[in-house]
Formats: C-alpha cells, sequence, structure tokens
C-alpha cells in the first residue's frame, strides 16, 4: 500500500508518495485546478494500491478532496498538529512543501485511525450558511459602532440602548432623529442605517435557512435543552461528520471538554483542556449555560457538583463534558437516521 500525502496551497498541491515504511518513492507538484488534480491521479496510478492523505486545509484542499473522492479514491485527513510531529521526527530540516507533503504521508502511516473524508455536502451547506452569518454579524456590529458615533455628534443626548441596534422599533427611532439634521455626519448616519437594515433582513433569512436544514440533518439533538437551531448547526459544521468518532472519549477530546490527566506518583489529578475545537468547546459552553439558567437536570447537576466541594468553574466543566456525551449519543442518531434515509430513497 502506498501513501500520498498532500501539501496545498491555493495555487499549486505538492504530493509525495511513500511506501509502507515511509521510505520516499516519488514527489510531484501540480496546479490546484481541476486538470492539475486529473493530472495527480494519472500520476499515482502507477501504483494500484493506494490512498491520499492530505493535509485538512479546509477552503484550500476541499476541491482536491471532492475530485479525488468522486474518482473513486481513498483519502484520508491529516490534522496539522500530527503533521508538525513529523516534521519534527524527520531527517531533513526546515518546512518546505515537499517536507509537509512528506510528514503529511508519514503521520497517516503513523495513525491509523485519521478519518476518512467523505461526500457530506449537507452538513458543509450548514457550516458555510452559519460561517456567512457569523461574518455578516460582525459586519453588522462594526456599522452600529461607526453608527453610534455619528449618532453622538448630531445629538448627545440622544440615548440608544445597548445591543438594540438590530431591533425595527429602534432603527425606526433613529431614522426619525435623523429626519430633523442635516450635512454629512447625517448622511452618513442615514446610509449606515440603512445597511444595517439590509444586513439584518439577510441575516433572519440566513437564520430560517439554517433552521430548515437543520430541522432534517439533526432533528434529535434538537430536542436536547439548551440547543437550539444556531447551536446544532454549529456542531454539525465543526464536528464535520460525527461517524469520525468511534467513541464519546475521542469526541471529547476532540471538542476541549475533556479533561487533561496529571500524574504524579499514585496521585491522580487533571487540568483544564486548552485545546480541542473551541468553537465547538463554545457551542457546548453555550447548552450548558442556557441549562442552567433554564433549571432542570443541568441545574441540579450543578448543585449536586457545588455540593460535593467544586467550584462554579469546575462544576461548569463537568457539566460540559457530560453535554458532550449527550451531544455525541444524539448526533451518532441523527446520522444512522440519516443513512437509513438514503438507503430507504435508493431502494
Amino acid at each position: 500500500m502506498v501513501t500520498l500525502g498532500g501539501d496545498c496551497h491555493k495555487r499549486t498541491h505538492t504530493l509525495v508518495a511513500v511506501d509502507e515504511n515511509g521510505r520516499e518513492l516519488a514527489r510531484k507538484t501540480v496546479p490546484a485546478v481541476s486538470a492539475g488534480h486529473a493530472e495527480a491521479r494519472r500520476w499515482a496510478c502507477q501504483w494500484p494500491e493506494r490512498r491520499w492523505a492530505l493535509e485538512n486545509c479546509r477552503h484550500v484542499s476541499r476541491r482536491l478532496e471532492m475530485d479525488l473522492l468522486m474518482a473513486g479514491e481513498m483519502v484520508v485527513q491529516v490534522s496539522p498538529k500530527l503533521m508538525a510531529g513529523a516534521r519534527r521526527t524527520g531527517r531533513e530540516w526546515g518546512k518546505s512543501d515537499p517536507i509537509d507533503a512528506l510528514a503529511a504521508a508519514r503521520a497517516a502511516l503513523r495513525d491509523g485511525e485519521l478519518p476518512v473524508a467523505h461526500l457530506d455536502q449537507a452538513g458543509r451547506d450548514v457550516k458555510l450558511l452559519l460561517d456567512h452569518r457569523d461574518d455578516l454579524v460582525g459586519e453588522r456590529t462594526r456599522v452600529q459602532n461607526r453608527l453610534r458615533w455619528h449618532l453622538h455628534e448630531l445629538d448627545p443626548a440622544f440615548d440608544v440602548p445597548d445591543r438594540s441596534l438590530g431591533r425595527k422599533v429602534v432603527l425606526n427611532q433613529v431614522e426619525k432623529m435623523l429626519g430633523g439634521h442635516r450635512g454629512v455626519a447625517a448622511d452618513i448616519a442615514v446610509e449606515l442605517l440603512e445597511w444595517i437594515r439590509r444586513l439584518t433582513m439577510r441575516i433572519k433569512q440566513l437564520e430560517r435557512q439554517i433552521g430548515a436544514l437543520v430541522a432534517k440533518l439533526a432533528p434529535t439533538l434538537l430536542q436536547l435543552d439548551g440547543c437550539a437551531a444556531l447551536g446544532a448547526a454549529k456542531l454539525i459544521g465543526e464536528t464535520a461528520g460525527i461517524s469520525r468518532f468511534k467513541t464519546s472519549a475521542r469526541f471529547a477530546m476532540h471538542n476541549g471538554s475533556a479533561p487533561i490527566p496529571v500524574w504524579s506518583g499514585s496521585h491522580e489529578r487533571h487540568r483544564l483542556n486548552r485545546g480541542g475545537n473551541r468553537q465547538l468547546n463554545a457551542a457546548l459552553h453555550r447548552i450548558a449555560v442556557t441549562q442552567i439558567r433554564l433549571g432542570g437536570r443541568g441545574y441540579d447537576y450543578i448543585q449536586h457538583r457545588l455540593a460535593a466541594g467544586d467550584t462554579k468553574k469546575e462544576a461548569i466543566r463537568a457539566l460540559r463534558r457530560r453535554i458532550s456525551d449527550e451531544v455525541f449519543r444524539r448526533m451518532w442518531q441523527d446520522h444512522l437516521l440519516t443513512v437509513g434515509a438514503g438507503a430507504h430513497a435508493a431502494a
């Protein structure tokens, strides 16, 4: 079995083939376009038994990964963290495209349980829509901040409550106030006001579109207390396929909710895990905080941990770990439902 490691960039992809012992056999650089991907596959056909190990670079490696999967190739995703370890143990010092491609191939040989790439277009659509919505929310916040400065210049006595410039009634009040002013500052403020309205309308459209997709992909996950459509979309998009994780412990390590053991002799301790996917970790934290606020089992668990001597932060971390297990279970249920529905439709 030959492993083809790939280092992906916007303009070129560098590939290195290694045997089962990690010895380099050949290397090649192709353009980062579909024609270059076909050229890479023709070059790889000299090894009948092969697999591709690509550094997981999201948008940069996505097109190559799709073209290989559609051609029937086997592709595994290599985390940049694993590649860094492979580079440190290599004989050749430095960092170049061939060195990185070789590191990807050797990392795949060393770790036999890397996630296998697959065409999950629905989950990717959720992530793209959610990322676009987050970008627009950030842009709206910047516009709102600029509008506040102009409003303060025009009328310092005009008070706009915090986090209210996305509400229609407040925007109408601002528009009425601006109607009594003239000048460049007032004109800019009116333009910013209309910009906020357009952004708000588009954000709401995206939220409805995301909610419709999530309702089909994760009905079981949406039933979890504290997990609404946007939170479920974040979990789906950042997980990139729950089938990548065989156990809840691996999923917890990936999202950073699993504590790190720190032993000294026979004394067992744990410390906070600051690694993992921080977007996933933040989504789990929001669910935990919501459950505490709403009461119920999450609140009862926090009170139990506090009574046992935990601090509030330690109790929330423990709750976040339990929520990670529950999210893992529900996402697997939704995955099996989706696979079963697809098989039934194909039949």
